[in-house]
């Protein structure tokens, strides 16, 4: 039996949990808002305004708190990509999700104290979390400050291409978030991923 490994500290779980319920909010709110059409609203066009505005000025602070937290933490230093051997290690790790996984190979990069991501999850998640992230926020702030946006932008309304560009993140953090699910029933068993996000042992 392989040993456990306490790799989730508490201020990880919780920021993680939250992280999660005001995208899942976003998201909802986000559709709704889109969709806006008396048959079609998930939530009231009201509500979702409302509810949309406070969970993005909460992920806000969220985002600067995990920020914060990685520059100051070791927790940080599972998000450096050693670029040195880096390309080689990524496509051993595609290669065992399309192939190696359904022979029953051993996972070429197993968790470890030092090592919590493996190179595809690595670079995802830097991709999501330091600049996906990090756009969407300041996307929504100009629009949800539209006096600080560009009037015109390439002769279309700063406005119009603000929100395009909003919407364009959310889609693409909503299609990783939905990899991201699929990719933690691939453990132990189907539910030891989700296990390790609530007590903090891998």
């Amino acid at each position: 039996m392989k040993e456990k490994i306490y790799l989730y500290p508490i201020w990880v779980r919780i920021w993680h949990w939250l992280n999660a319920l005001l995208f899942l909010l976003l998201v909802l709110t986000g559709l709704s808002m889109q969709y806006a059409a008396k048959d079609s609203l998930l939530f009231p066009f009201n509500v979702s305004v409302t509810v949309h505005n406070t969970c993005g000025i909460i992920l806000v602070f969220n985002f600067l708190f995990f920020a914060f937290a990685n520059r100051f933490t070791w927790n940080g230093k599972y998000y450096n990509i050693r670029w040195k051997r880096y390309g080689k290690e990524l496509w051993r790790q595609i290669r065992f999700y399309s192939y190696g996984i359904f022979k029953k190979e051993p996972h070429p990069f197993p968790v470890t104290k030092k090592r919590k991501f493996n190179p595809l999850q690595q670079l995802s998640y830097v991709i999501a979390m330091y600049i996906l992230i990090p756009l969407i926020i300041i996307s929504g702030i100009g629009l949800l400050f539209p006096e600080i946006t560009l009037n015109v932008l390439f002769g279309k309304s700063g406005i119009w291409l603000t929100d395009l560009f909003h919407q364009f993140l959310g889609f693409s953090l909503t299609i990783f978030w939905l990899i991201h699910l699929y990719f933690c029933t691939i453990g132990k068993t189907a539910t030891s991923n989700f296990k390790s996000m609530i007590d903090g042992w891998h």
